[in-house]
Protein backbone atom coordinates (compact mmCIF):
# COMPACT_ATOMS: atom_id res chain seq x y z
CA UNK A 1 0.00 0.00 0.00
CA UNK A 2 2.93 2.33 0.63
CA UNK A 3 4.02 4.70 3.35
CA UNK A 4 4.45 8.42 3.75
CA UNK A 5 7.86 9.57 2.49
CA UNK A 6 8.54 12.78 4.41
CA UNK A 7 11.75 13.42 2.46
CA UNK A 8 9.61 14.20 -0.61
CA UNK A 9 7.09 16.52 1.07
CA UNK A 10 8.65 19.93 0.51
CA UNK A 11 7.92 23.45 -0.64
CA UNK A 12 11.44 24.00 -1.94
CA UNK A 13 12.29 21.03 -4.14
CA UNK A 14 15.52 22.71 -5.20
CA UNK A 15 17.10 23.64 -8.49
CA UNK A 16 18.77 20.68 -10.16
CA UNK A 17 22.52 21.10 -10.57
CA UNK A 18 24.28 20.65 -13.86
CA UNK A 19 21.29 21.80 -15.91
CA UNK A 20 22.01 23.46 -19.21
CA UNK A 21 21.51 27.22 -18.92
CA UNK A 22 18.41 27.85 -20.99
CA UNK A 23 17.37 31.14 -22.54
CA UNK A 24 13.70 30.81 -23.49
CA UNK A 25 11.66 33.45 -25.27
CA UNK A 26 7.92 33.53 -25.93
CA UNK A 27 5.09 35.95 -26.50
CA UNK A 28 3.79 35.31 -22.98
CA UNK A 29 5.55 34.09 -19.86
CA UNK A 30 3.27 32.78 -17.10
CA UNK A 31 4.93 32.71 -13.68
CA UNK A 32 3.25 30.09 -11.50
CA UNK A 33 1.67 26.79 -12.56
CA UNK A 34 -1.42 27.40 -10.43
CA UNK A 35 -4.97 26.98 -11.68
CA UNK A 36 -4.85 30.62 -12.83
CA UNK A 37 -1.56 30.04 -14.59
CA UNK A 38 -2.87 27.02 -16.46
CA UNK A 39 -6.04 28.83 -17.53
CA UNK A 40 -3.93 31.75 -18.74
CA UNK A 41 -1.57 29.50 -20.70
CA UNK A 42 -4.38 27.56 -22.37
CA UNK A 43 -6.23 30.74 -23.32
CA UNK A 44 -3.08 32.33 -24.73
CA UNK A 45 -2.42 29.33 -26.93
CA UNK A 46 -6.00 29.43 -28.20
CA UNK A 47 -5.35 33.01 -29.23
CA UNK A 48 -2.23 32.07 -31.14
CA UNK A 49 0.43 33.19 -28.67
CA UNK A 50 3.59 31.28 -27.87
CA UNK A 51 3.62 30.57 -24.13
CA UNK A 52 5.98 29.33 -21.47
CA UNK A 53 5.04 28.49 -17.85
CA UNK A 54 7.68 28.88 -15.15
CA UNK A 55 7.08 27.20 -11.78
CA UNK A 56 9.13 27.55 -8.58
CA UNK A 57 8.49 23.99 -7.42
CA UNK A 58 7.43 20.80 -9.12
CA UNK A 59 3.69 20.91 -8.42
CA UNK A 60 1.14 21.56 -11.16
CA UNK A 61 -2.29 23.07 -10.52
CA UNK A 62 -1.93 24.83 -7.18
CA UNK A 63 -4.76 24.19 -4.70
CA UNK A 64 -7.07 22.70 -7.32
CA UNK A 65 -4.78 19.67 -7.58
CA UNK A 66 -3.43 20.16 -4.07
CA UNK A 67 -6.36 18.86 -2.03
CA UNK A 68 -9.06 21.50 -2.50
CA UNK A 69 -11.39 19.06 -4.20
CA UNK A 70 -14.60 20.35 -2.64
CA UNK A 71 -14.76 23.55 -4.65
CA UNK A 72 -15.55 26.76 -2.77
CA UNK A 73 -18.38 28.30 -4.79
CA UNK A 74 -20.43 31.42 -4.25
CA UNK A 75 -22.74 30.92 -7.25
CA UNK A 76 -22.13 28.35 -9.98
CA UNK A 77 -23.92 30.48 -12.56
CA UNK A 78 -21.25 33.17 -12.13
CA UNK A 79 -18.53 30.80 -13.36
CA UNK A 80 -17.87 30.67 -17.10
CA UNK A 81 -15.11 30.24 -19.64
CA UNK A 82 -12.20 27.89 -19.03
CA UNK A 83 -13.11 27.57 -15.36
CA UNK A 84 -16.46 26.05 -16.28
CA UNK A 85 -14.76 23.88 -18.90
CA UNK A 86 -12.64 22.44 -16.10
CA UNK A 87 -15.65 21.46 -14.00
CA UNK A 88 -17.23 20.07 -17.16
CA UNK A 89 -14.14 17.92 -17.71
CA UNK A 90 -14.43 16.72 -14.12
CA UNK A 91 -18.07 15.88 -14.80
CA UNK A 92 -17.14 13.95 -17.93
CA UNK A 93 -14.60 11.92 -15.99
CA UNK A 94 -17.08 10.90 -13.30
CA UNK A 95 -20.20 10.73 -15.46
CA UNK A 96 -21.98 13.72 -13.98
CA UNK A 97 -25.77 13.64 -13.76
CA UNK A 98 -26.03 17.45 -13.58
CA UNK A 99 -27.99 19.02 -16.48
CA UNK A 100 -24.91 20.94 -17.62
CA UNK A 101 -22.56 18.00 -17.10
CA UNK A 102 -20.40 19.70 -14.47
CA UNK A 103 -19.10 18.26 -11.22
CA UNK A 104 -17.59 20.34 -8.42
CA UNK A 105 -16.00 17.71 -6.18
CA UNK A 106 -13.07 15.63 -7.38
CA UNK A 107 -9.92 13.75 -6.46
CA UNK A 108 -6.58 15.60 -6.69
CA UNK A 109 -5.17 13.13 -9.22
CA UNK A 110 -8.17 13.60 -11.53
CA UNK A 111 -7.72 17.39 -11.53
CA UNK A 112 -4.03 16.98 -12.28
CA UNK A 113 -4.66 14.67 -15.22
CA UNK A 114 -7.11 17.16 -16.71
CA UNK A 115 -4.61 19.99 -16.44
CA UNK A 116 -1.79 17.85 -17.83
CA UNK A 117 -3.91 16.85 -20.81
CA UNK A 118 -4.84 20.48 -21.48
CA UNK A 119 -1.23 21.65 -21.43
CA UNK A 120 -0.11 18.74 -23.58
CA UNK A 121 -2.85 19.38 -26.15
CA UNK A 122 -2.00 23.09 -26.22
CA UNK A 123 1.74 22.33 -26.44
CA UNK A 124 2.59 24.49 -23.45
CA UNK A 125 6.01 23.78 -21.89
CA UNK A 126 6.26 23.98 -18.11
CA UNK A 127 9.68 24.58 -16.55
CA UNK A 128 9.73 23.31 -12.97
CA UNK A 129 12.11 24.00 -10.07
CA UNK A 130 12.95 27.52 -11.24
CA UNK A 131 13.78 29.94 -8.45
CA UNK A 132 13.40 33.57 -9.41
CA UNK A 133 16.65 35.46 -8.77
CA UNK A 134 15.96 38.80 -10.42
CA UNK A 135 13.47 40.57 -12.66
CA UNK A 136 15.15 42.48 -15.48
CA UNK A 137 13.31 45.64 -16.55
CA UNK A 138 13.93 48.17 -19.29
CA UNK A 139 11.93 51.38 -19.53
CA UNK A 140 9.08 50.20 -17.32
CA UNK A 141 8.82 46.84 -19.09
CA UNK A 142 9.88 43.45 -17.81
CA UNK A 143 12.33 41.99 -20.31
CA UNK A 144 13.54 38.78 -18.67
CA UNK A 145 13.19 36.64 -15.58
CA UNK A 146 16.63 35.53 -14.40
CA UNK A 147 16.58 32.30 -12.42
CA UNK A 148 19.01 30.99 -9.82
CA UNK A 149 20.00 28.03 -11.99
CA UNK A 150 21.19 30.32 -14.77
CA UNK A 151 18.14 29.93 -17.01
CA UNK A 152 16.21 32.97 -18.17
CA UNK A 153 12.80 33.63 -19.67
CA UNK A 154 11.94 36.55 -21.90
CA UNK A 155 8.53 37.61 -23.21
CA UNK A 156 6.53 40.53 -24.51
CA UNK A 157 3.98 40.15 -21.71
CA UNK A 158 4.17 38.47 -18.30
CA UNK A 159 1.48 37.12 -15.99
CA UNK A 160 2.18 36.58 -12.30
CA UNK A 161 -0.13 33.68 -11.42
CA UNK A 162 1.67 32.75 -8.19
CA UNK A 163 -0.07 32.76 -4.83
CA UNK A 164 2.69 34.92 -3.34
CA UNK A 165 3.17 37.59 -6.02
CA UNK A 166 6.93 37.10 -6.21
CA UNK A 167 7.18 38.33 -9.81
CA UNK A 168 5.02 41.34 -9.04
CA UNK A 169 7.23 42.26 -6.10
CA UNK A 170 10.42 41.67 -8.07
CA UNK A 171 9.15 44.00 -10.78
CA UNK A 172 8.79 46.86 -8.31
CA UNK A 173 5.00 46.92 -8.31
CA UNK A 174 3.33 48.38 -5.22
CA UNK A 175 1.71 45.88 -2.88
CA UNK A 176 0.84 45.33 0.74
CA UNK A 177 0.73 42.49 3.26
CA UNK A 178 -1.68 42.29 6.16
CA UNK A 179 -4.97 43.94 7.01
CA UNK A 180 -5.95 47.53 6.28
CA UNK A 181 -7.76 49.56 8.90
CA UNK A 182 -11.47 49.91 8.22
CA UNK A 183 -10.95 53.65 7.90
CA UNK A 184 -8.60 53.32 4.88
CA UNK A 185 -11.27 52.28 2.37
CA UNK A 186 -14.38 53.06 4.45
CA UNK A 187 -15.04 49.38 5.21
CA UNK A 188 -16.64 47.68 8.20
CA UNK A 189 -15.16 44.15 8.15
CA UNK A 190 -11.44 44.79 7.62
CA UNK A 191 -8.66 44.98 10.19
CA UNK A 192 -8.72 43.43 13.64
CA UNK A 193 -11.98 41.54 14.13
CA UNK A 194 -13.31 40.02 17.34
CA UNK A 195 -16.61 38.38 18.08
CA UNK A 196 -17.50 36.34 15.02
CA UNK A 197 -19.27 33.21 16.30
CA UNK A 198 -17.62 30.77 13.89
CA UNK A 199 -14.20 29.24 14.47
CA UNK A 200 -13.95 30.74 17.91
CA UNK A 201 -13.97 29.11 21.31
CA UNK A 202 -17.31 27.66 22.37
CA UNK A 203 -15.96 26.94 25.86
CA UNK A 204 -13.55 28.62 28.27
CA UNK A 205 -10.03 27.29 27.75
CA UNK A 206 -7.17 28.26 30.05
CA UNK A 207 -4.11 29.42 28.07
CA UNK A 208 -1.48 28.93 30.75
CA UNK A 209 0.95 26.02 31.17
CA UNK A 210 -0.26 25.69 34.75
CA UNK A 211 -3.97 26.51 34.60
CA UNK A 212 -4.74 29.73 36.41
CA UNK A 213 -1.05 30.66 36.72
CA UNK A 214 -0.04 33.39 34.22
CA UNK A 215 3.56 33.26 35.46
CA UNK A 216 3.85 29.67 34.17
CA UNK A 217 3.78 30.92 30.57
CA UNK A 218 1.52 30.19 27.62
CA UNK A 219 0.83 26.80 26.10
CA UNK A 220 1.72 26.14 22.46
CA UNK A 221 -0.55 27.83 19.93
CA UNK A 222 -1.33 30.88 22.05
CA UNK A 223 0.55 34.12 21.43
CA UNK A 224 1.54 36.84 23.87
CA UNK A 225 -0.10 39.42 21.61
CA UNK A 226 -1.59 42.84 22.33
CA UNK A 227 -5.34 43.32 22.40
CA UNK A 228 -5.71 45.65 19.44
CA UNK A 229 -8.75 47.79 18.76
CA UNK A 230 -11.55 46.45 16.55
CA UNK A 231 -11.07 47.62 12.96
CA UNK A 232 -7.43 48.65 13.29
CA UNK A 233 -4.99 47.54 10.60
CA UNK A 234 -1.98 45.36 11.25
CA UNK A 235 0.53 43.10 9.49
CA UNK A 236 -1.15 39.81 10.42
CA UNK A 237 -1.87 37.25 7.70
CA UNK A 238 -4.86 34.93 7.88
CA UNK A 239 -3.99 31.36 8.83
CA UNK A 240 -2.78 28.73 6.38
CA UNK A 241 -3.28 24.99 6.50
CA UNK A 242 -3.32 22.04 4.13
CA UNK A 243 -6.51 20.91 2.41
CA UNK A 244 -5.95 17.28 3.28
CA UNK A 245 -7.27 14.47 1.13
CA UNK A 246 -8.33 11.57 3.38
CA UNK A 247 -9.97 8.22 2.81
CA UNK A 248 -11.89 5.69 4.89
CA UNK A 249 -11.46 2.87 2.34
CA UNK A 250 -9.36 0.26 4.18
CA UNK A 251 -7.57 -1.06 1.10
CA UNK A 252 -6.41 2.45 0.18
CA UNK A 253 -5.84 3.89 3.65
CA UNK A 254 -2.43 4.71 5.11
CA UNK A 255 -2.69 5.26 8.90
CA UNK A 256 -1.79 8.76 10.05
CA UNK A 257 1.98 8.72 10.63
CA UNK A 258 3.91 10.41 13.41
CA UNK A 259 5.63 13.31 11.61
CA UNK A 260 9.30 14.16 12.21
CA UNK A 261 9.69 16.46 15.20
CA UNK A 262 6.28 15.56 16.60
CA UNK A 263 5.67 16.96 20.09
CA UNK A 264 2.39 16.00 21.76
CA UNK A 265 2.54 19.15 23.91
CA UNK A 266 1.79 21.12 20.74
CA UNK A 267 -1.78 19.83 21.09
CA UNK A 268 -2.38 20.58 24.78
CA UNK A 269 -4.71 23.38 23.66
CA UNK A 270 -6.73 20.93 21.56
CA UNK A 271 -6.79 18.41 24.41
CA UNK A 272 -8.10 21.06 26.81
CA UNK A 273 -10.75 22.13 24.30
CA UNK A 274 -11.97 18.57 23.91
CA UNK A 275 -11.93 18.15 27.68
CA UNK A 276 -14.07 21.30 27.94
CA UNK A 277 -16.72 19.51 25.89
CA UNK A 278 -16.07 20.55 22.27
CA UNK A 279 -15.08 18.06 19.57
CA UNK A 280 -15.33 19.69 16.15
CA UNK A 281 -11.76 19.84 14.79
CA UNK A 282 -12.60 17.51 11.87
CA UNK A 283 -16.16 18.63 11.25
CA UNK A 284 -15.46 20.35 7.91
CA UNK A 285 -14.84 17.06 6.14
CA UNK A 286 -16.45 17.10 2.70
CA UNK A 287 -16.90 13.83 0.83
CA UNK A 288 -15.55 13.48 -2.68
CA UNK A 289 -15.69 10.56 -5.12
CA UNK A 290 -14.23 7.12 -4.36
CA UNK A 291 -14.34 7.38 -0.59
CA UNK A 292 -12.08 10.42 -0.34
CA UNK A 293 -12.58 13.72 1.43
CA UNK A 294 -11.31 17.29 1.50
CA UNK A 295 -10.52 18.09 5.15
CA UNK A 296 -10.44 21.79 6.00
CA UNK A 297 -10.18 23.78 9.20
CA UNK A 298 -13.21 23.96 11.47
CA UNK A 299 -13.67 25.40 14.94
CA UNK A 300 -11.39 27.16 17.38
CA UNK A 301 -8.59 24.58 17.27
CA UNK A 302 -8.18 22.62 14.06
CA UNK A 303 -5.83 22.46 11.07
CA UNK A 304 -5.34 26.24 10.75
CA UNK A 305 -1.91 27.16 12.09
CA UNK A 306 -3.02 30.49 13.52
CA UNK A 307 -0.22 33.04 13.60
CA UNK A 308 2.04 30.84 11.50
CA UNK A 309 1.62 32.60 8.14
CA UNK A 310 2.86 36.11 8.92
CA UNK A 311 6.38 35.59 7.54
CA UNK A 312 5.42 33.58 4.45
CA UNK A 313 4.58 36.36 1.94
CA UNK A 314 7.97 38.09 2.15
CA UNK A 315 9.98 34.99 3.04
CA UNK A 316 12.77 33.61 0.88
CA UNK A 317 12.88 29.95 -0.17
CA UNK A 318 14.58 28.84 3.06
CA UNK A 319 12.10 30.71 5.27
CA UNK A 320 9.13 29.32 3.36
CA UNK A 321 10.52 25.79 3.55
CA UNK A 322 10.82 26.14 7.32
CA UNK A 323 7.23 27.41 7.57
CA UNK A 324 6.00 24.70 5.20
CA UNK A 325 7.51 22.03 7.44
CA UNK A 326 6.01 23.67 10.53
CA UNK A 327 2.56 23.54 8.95
CA UNK A 328 3.11 19.95 7.79
CA UNK A 329 4.20 18.88 11.26
CA UNK A 330 1.27 20.70 12.86
CA UNK A 331 -1.39 19.32 10.49
CA UNK A 332 -0.24 15.70 10.34
CA UNK A 333 0.73 15.82 14.00
CA UNK A 334 -2.80 16.87 14.90
CA UNK A 335 -4.27 13.87 13.09
CA UNK A 336 -1.74 11.54 14.71
CA UNK A 337 -2.47 13.06 18.13
CA UNK A 338 -6.23 12.65 17.74
CA UNK A 339 -5.85 9.02 16.78
CA UNK A 340 -3.25 7.99 19.34
CA UNK A 341 -2.85 10.23 22.38
CA UNK A 342 -4.42 8.92 25.58
CA UNK A 343 -5.57 12.42 26.51
CA UNK A 344 -8.08 12.09 23.66
CA UNK A 345 -11.24 10.15 24.59
CA UNK A 346 -11.27 6.63 23.18
CA UNK A 347 -14.43 7.25 21.14
CA UNK A 348 -12.74 10.13 19.31
CA UNK A 349 -9.58 8.09 18.75
CA UNK A 350 -11.67 5.33 17.17
CA UNK A 351 -13.53 7.84 15.00
CA UNK A 352 -10.32 9.46 13.76
CA UNK A 353 -8.62 6.13 13.14
CA UNK A 354 -11.26 5.23 10.56
CA UNK A 355 -9.50 7.76 8.33
CA UNK A 356 -6.09 7.85 6.74
CA UNK A 357 -4.14 9.19 3.79
CA UNK A 358 -4.97 7.69 0.37
CA UNK A 359 -2.21 5.51 -1.03
CA UNK A 360 -3.15 6.38 -4.62
CA UNK A 361 -2.63 10.15 -4.36
CA UNK A 362 0.55 12.27 -4.55
CA UNK A 363 2.91 9.45 -5.43
CA UNK A 364 5.54 11.95 -6.58
CA UNK A 365 5.47 13.96 -3.32
CA UNK A 366 5.55 11.31 -0.63
CA UNK A 367 1.76 10.66 -0.70
CA UNK A 368 0.90 14.02 0.81
CA UNK A 369 0.01 17.27 -0.92
CA UNK A 370 2.97 19.52 -1.73
CA UNK A 371 0.69 22.59 -1.83
CA UNK A 372 0.25 24.65 1.31
CA UNK A 373 -3.02 26.59 1.37
CA UNK A 374 -1.60 30.09 0.95
CA UNK A 375 -4.90 31.85 1.47
CA UNK A 376 -3.45 35.31 1.13
CA UNK A 377 0.00 36.80 0.72
CA UNK A 378 0.90 39.98 -1.11
CA UNK A 379 -1.91 42.05 -2.63
CA UNK A 380 -1.20 44.54 -5.40
CA UNK A 381 -2.17 48.19 -4.93
CA UNK A 382 -3.29 49.57 -8.29
CA UNK A 383 -5.52 52.31 -9.67
CA UNK A 384 -8.60 50.36 -8.58
CA UNK A 385 -8.63 48.51 -5.26
CA UNK A 386 -11.51 46.08 -4.86
CA UNK A 387 -13.11 46.65 -1.44
CA UNK A 388 -16.03 45.62 0.72
CA UNK A 389 -18.10 48.27 -1.05
CA UNK A 390 -17.70 46.37 -4.33
CA UNK A 391 -18.54 43.08 -2.65
CA UNK A 392 -21.77 44.53 -1.26
CA UNK A 393 -22.73 46.14 -4.56
CA UNK A 394 -22.46 49.71 -3.26
CA UNK A 395 -19.89 50.45 -5.97
CA UNK A 396 -19.95 48.68 -9.35
CA UNK A 397 -17.02 48.76 -11.76
CA UNK A 398 -17.58 49.23 -15.49
CA UNK A 399 -14.67 47.11 -16.78
CA UNK A 400 -15.56 43.62 -15.57
CA UNK A 401 -13.21 40.72 -16.33
CA UNK A 402 -15.14 38.19 -14.25
CA UNK A 403 -17.46 37.80 -11.30
CA UNK A 404 -16.83 36.89 -7.68
CA UNK A 405 -19.61 35.60 -5.47
CA UNK A 406 -18.17 33.95 -2.35
CA UNK A 407 -18.69 35.17 1.20
CA UNK A 408 -16.32 37.87 2.47
CA UNK A 409 -14.17 35.35 4.24
CA UNK A 410 -11.13 35.67 6.46
CA UNK A 411 -9.71 32.92 8.62
CA UNK A 412 -8.35 33.79 12.03
CA UNK A 413 -5.13 35.76 12.16
CA UNK A 414 -4.22 35.67 15.85
CA UNK A 415 -4.88 33.63 19.00
CA UNK A 416 -4.34 35.58 22.18
CA UNK A 417 -5.32 35.90 25.83
CA UNK A 418 -8.16 38.14 26.95
CA UNK A 419 -9.42 38.06 30.54
CA UNK A 420 -7.49 34.87 31.25
CA UNK A 421 -8.91 32.76 28.41
CA UNK A 422 -8.06 31.85 24.83
CA UNK A 423 -9.60 34.02 22.10
CA UNK A 424 -9.26 33.71 18.31
CA UNK A 425 -9.24 36.96 16.34
CA UNK A 426 -9.69 37.67 12.65
CA UNK A 427 -12.43 35.33 11.45
CA UNK A 428 -15.05 36.95 9.22
CA UNK A 429 -17.82 35.25 7.21
CA UNK A 430 -20.33 37.68 5.73
CA UNK A 431 -22.27 36.86 2.57
CA UNK A 432 -22.31 39.16 -0.43
CA UNK A 433 -25.68 40.17 -1.84
CA UNK A 434 -25.08 38.76 -5.31
CA UNK A 435 -22.20 38.07 -7.71
CA UNK A 436 -20.26 41.26 -8.44
CA UNK A 437 -17.79 42.29 -11.16
CA UNK A 438 -14.01 42.46 -10.73
CA UNK A 439 -12.30 45.40 -12.42
CA UNK A 440 -9.73 44.94 -15.17
CA UNK A 441 -7.81 47.77 -13.52
CA UNK A 442 -7.47 45.57 -10.41
CA UNK A 443 -5.37 42.98 -12.30
CA UNK A 444 -2.93 45.44 -13.92
CA UNK A 445 -0.36 47.54 -12.03
CA UNK A 446 -0.22 51.31 -12.05
CA UNK A 447 1.12 52.37 -15.44
CA UNK A 448 4.20 54.09 -14.05
CA UNK A 449 5.29 50.87 -12.33
CA UNK A 450 5.11 48.22 -15.08
CA UNK A 451 3.40 48.20 -18.49
CA UNK A 452 3.57 44.52 -19.48
CA UNK A 453 2.51 42.62 -16.35
CA UNK A 454 -0.89 41.23 -15.33
CA UNK A 455 -1.65 39.90 -11.84
CA UNK A 456 -4.80 37.73 -11.68
CA UNK A 457 -4.11 36.10 -8.28
CA UNK A 458 -2.44 38.69 -6.02
CA UNK A 459 -4.73 41.32 -7.50
CA UNK A 460 -5.47 44.78 -6.16
CA UNK A 461 -7.95 44.24 -3.33
CA UNK A 462 -8.32 45.00 0.34
CA UNK A 463 -7.90 42.15 2.76
CA UNK A 464 -11.61 41.58 3.23
CA UNK A 465 -12.49 41.89 -0.47
CA UNK A 466 -9.67 39.52 -1.36
CA UNK A 467 -11.29 37.06 1.05
CA UNK A 468 -14.32 36.95 -1.25
CA UNK A 469 -12.40 36.91 -4.53
CA UNK A 470 -9.69 34.36 -3.65
CA UNK A 471 -11.45 31.19 -4.82
CA UNK A 472 -9.94 28.77 -7.32
CA UNK A 473 -12.72 29.13 -9.95
CA UNK A 474 -12.29 32.92 -9.84
CA UNK A 475 -8.53 32.61 -10.20
CA UNK A 476 -9.09 30.54 -13.35
CA UNK A 477 -11.54 33.17 -14.63
CA UNK A 478 -9.07 35.99 -14.00
CA UNK A 479 -6.18 33.99 -15.46
CA UNK A 480 -8.10 33.52 -18.70
CA UNK A 481 -9.06 37.20 -18.80
CA UNK A 482 -5.46 38.24 -18.17
CA UNK A 483 -4.29 36.13 -21.12
CA UNK A 484 -6.94 37.65 -23.37
CA UNK A 485 -5.76 41.12 -22.38
CA UNK A 486 -2.15 40.08 -22.98
CA UNK A 487 -3.04 38.98 -26.50
CA UNK A 488 -4.66 42.35 -27.25
CA UNK A 489 -1.69 44.25 -25.82
CA UNK A 490 0.66 42.20 -28.01
CA UNK A 491 -1.52 42.63 -31.08
CA UNK A 492 -1.74 46.42 -30.79
CA UNK A 493 1.67 47.02 -29.24
CA UNK A 494 0.21 48.89 -26.27
CA UNK A 495 0.71 48.79 -22.52
CA UNK A 496 -1.63 46.45 -20.65
CA UNK A 497 -3.15 49.53 -19.01
CA UNK A 498 -4.13 50.84 -22.44
CA UNK A 499 -5.93 47.75 -23.75
CA UNK A 500 -9.26 48.87 -25.19
CA UNK A 501 -11.85 47.45 -22.82
CA UNK A 502 -14.59 47.15 -25.46
CA UNK A 503 -12.39 44.78 -27.46
CA UNK A 504 -11.41 42.83 -24.36
CA UNK A 505 -15.04 42.49 -23.29
CA UNK A 506 -16.02 41.23 -26.73
CA UNK A 507 -13.28 38.59 -26.59
CA UNK A 508 -14.25 37.45 -23.11
CA UNK A 509 -17.93 37.12 -23.98
CA UNK A 510 -17.05 35.15 -27.11
CA UNK A 511 -15.13 32.79 -24.82
CA UNK A 512 -18.21 32.36 -22.59
CA UNK A 513 -16.93 34.35 -19.66
CA UNK A 514 -19.66 35.71 -17.35
CA UNK A 515 -19.10 39.43 -16.84
CA UNK A 516 -22.39 40.82 -15.55
CA UNK A 517 -25.08 39.78 -13.12
CA UNK A 518 -28.74 40.68 -13.32
CA UNK A 519 -30.90 40.15 -10.26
Amino acid sequence: MGTIDFSKIKYDTGAASGREELAIDADLCVFGATSAGIAAAVQARRLGMSVVVVEFGRHLGGLTTGGLGATDIGNKAAIGGIAREFYGAVGSHYGSTEPDGTKWTFEPSVAKRIYESWLQAAEVPVYYNRRLRRVEKKGGRISRLLMEDGSSFGASVFIDASYEGDLMAGAGVEYRVGREANSEYKETLNGVHYGHPNHNFKAWVDPFVVPGKPDSGLIAGVADAPVLRQGDGDASVQAYNFRICLTNVPDNRIPFPEPPGYDPETYTLLARYIEAGVWDAMRLHKMMPNGKTDLNNFGAVSTDCIGGADKWPEGDAAARERLFQEHLRYNLGMLYFLGNDERVPEAIRREVSQWGLPADEYADSGRFTPQLYVREARRMVSDVVMTERHCRGYEVVDDSVGLAAYTMDSHNCRRLVIDGRCVNEGNVEVAVGSPYPISYRAIVPKGEQCVNLLVPVCLSASHIAFGSIRMEPVFMILGQSAASAAALALETGCAVQDVEYAKLRKRLLEDRQVLDWSK
